[in-house]
């Protein structure tokens, strides 16, 4: 999502500051708990059933919200925008999968090597050769995502690491696809996100209409007690929709930069959540990799340009 140019820092009162960071630092709390929100609800044979019904709920919202301005994209933006929506399908279901398969609180640290991949990923495409300081940074990332997979001793990541990994990456082809698809860059944020969901939910739509790919939306509604619903309306109503929206609001009251700082607190509230509400233990391999991972991921944005990635 594009970020409107505001103020430097400095013009903002500490008032008006800690107004416009309390709703940003929320959303960075709620993804945070996101992961231990879709594992509690989700199994390996209703990912696809709840991702349909995650996002078929905030779509007619964001719809009805903004279809003056959904109307008025041209061709291209919404050719552009469905590729994208294409991408970002296959990283929830990295995500999701990836969640079932390992800790909460591993999900959450691993998936923020983004910060890390991507700028990787732009030097290699732009063709200039990064900061010997970020590519310690990435160096230490990596280190600790290996550690941290190795919380109970040695061992091979398990499967889910893997594909919080992949997720990752995949986040990253997103983040480029957007900077290098002409066509989305002036588009409206609100409408691009709304096509981008449609295109997902589509996929989605089609994958548990295919025999074997697990349980129907219907039937996994049916089956959700009062706790599963729960969790359902906490991932689209506060990780989806309030998410989008306080970004939208936030980045235009104060600097993207004030902004990407409080969303990368993510992990530690993926890691607090975890370890809290959810009962897991990193052991003495896990802690330390986790502290790398944060230290590296913190050094990276700082020896990295200063760019700013919004999370779709």
């Amino acid at each position: 999502m594009s970020a409107a140019v505001v103020p430097a820092p400095g013009s903002i009162s500490p008032r008006r500051a800690w107004v416009t960071d309390l709703p940003v630092l929320a959303v960075a709390v709620v993804w945070g708990a996101s992961y231990l929100a879709a594992k509690g609800i989700t199994t390996t044979h209703t990912v696809v059933a709840v991702l349909v019904l995650r996002f078929a709920i905030v779509l007619p919202v964001l719809v009805a919200t903004g279809w003056r301005k959904l109307r008025a994209l041209t061709g291209a933006q919404w050719r552009g925008a469905g590729v994208l929506g294409l991408v970002l399908s296959g990283i929830f279901l990295l995500e999701t999968y990836g969640v079932v398969h390992t800790s909460a609180t591993n999900a959450g640290l691993i998936i923020s090597l983004t910060m890390i991949f991507t700028p990787l990923a732009e030097a290699a495409v732009t063709r200039v050769r990064p900061s010997a300081g970020f590519v310690a940074a990435a160096g230490l990332s990596v280190a600790g995502v290996v550690l941290l997979t190795q919380g109970g001793g040695f061992t091979s990541p398990s499967g889910g690491d893997l594909l919080m990994l992949l997720a990752a990456l995949a986040r990253t082809v997103h983040v480029l696809a957007m900077a290098r698809i002409k066509a989305v860059r002036d588009a409206d944020s609100l409408s691009l996100t709304t096509v981008q969901l449609g295109s997902a939910v589509a996929v989605f739509a089609v994958l548990a209409a295919v025999p074997g790919t697990g349980a129907s939306p219907w039937s996994t509604a049916a089956d959700f007690g009062a706790r599963e619903w729960a969790g359902l309306v906490f991932l689209s109503v506060f990780c989806t929709l309030f998410a989008f929206f306080v970004q939208m609001w936030s980045v235009r009251r104060t600097s993207p930069s004030r902004v990407s700082l409080l969303l990368g607190t993510e992990p530690l509230w993926a890691a607090a959540v975890g370890i809290s509400l959810g009962g897991e233990r990193l052991g003495a391999l896990g802690v330390a990799g986790a502290v790398l991972v944060l230290a590296g991921t913190a050094w990276g944005r700082r020896a990295a340009s200063g760019s700013v990635r919004v999370r779709s």
